[in-house]
């Protein structure tokens, strides 16, 4: 009544739809090199048949020289990242909710961040273990993946999660 916005009305749902629709857009495409669907590494022993066993990855980025070297799960890495839930209506391009840089990247002065691979939600781990040095990529990671139904700090419960990725280094 007081003409208040609902940020995350039907929050769960939403995503929903939002990942669901991502997803047959992608299987759409049939063999795309911008675009992959990569099956959780938290699954390999079960059936994944479900959108939210999946992370959707976009590359937008590599260098050409990179070897074809992947890290391994007990790695730990040098990543430049940016995290955003879907667009609503106060934040058109998704809510930042965390960065590893300050405005726009600049690889001359942003410091990466190092993480142990083990230590991050599952679909960001699907993302590590799929991407080479030099890698930039926008990774889609379903709720289920992320940090479910319960909300995490500024994150709301059953929210989709929005990365940009540049592999730096791993280890």
């Amino acid at each position: 009544e007081d003409n208040t916005v609902e940020e995350y009305a039907d929050w769960v749902n939403v995503n929903d739809k939002y990942y669901d629709d991502l997803t047959a857009k992608v299987l759409g495409m049939g063999d795309n090199s911008t675009w992959k669907r990569v099956r959780t590494w938290s699954k390999i022993d079960e059936a994944a048949n479900a959108n939210s066993d999946y992370i959707i990855m976009e590359k937008l980025g590599s260098d050409p020289t990179a070897k074809d070297e992947y890290p391994q799960y007990s790695d730990s890495v040098k990543v430049h990242y940016q995290g955003r839930l879907l667009p609503s209506p106060t934040y058109p391009k998704g809510y930042l909710f965390d960065s590893s840089y300050q405005g726009a990247f600049d690889p001359a002065i942003a410091n990466p961040t190092k993480m142990a691979i083990s230590g991050v939600v599952d679909g960001f781990t699907t993302a590590l273990l799929n991407m080479r040095r030099g890698d930039y990529y926008r990774v889609y990671i379903p709720y289920q993946l992320g940090y479910g139904l319960k909300a995490s700090s500024s994150i709301p419960a059953g929210s989709t999660l929005i990365f940009e990725i540049r592999m730096v280094d791993f280890w």
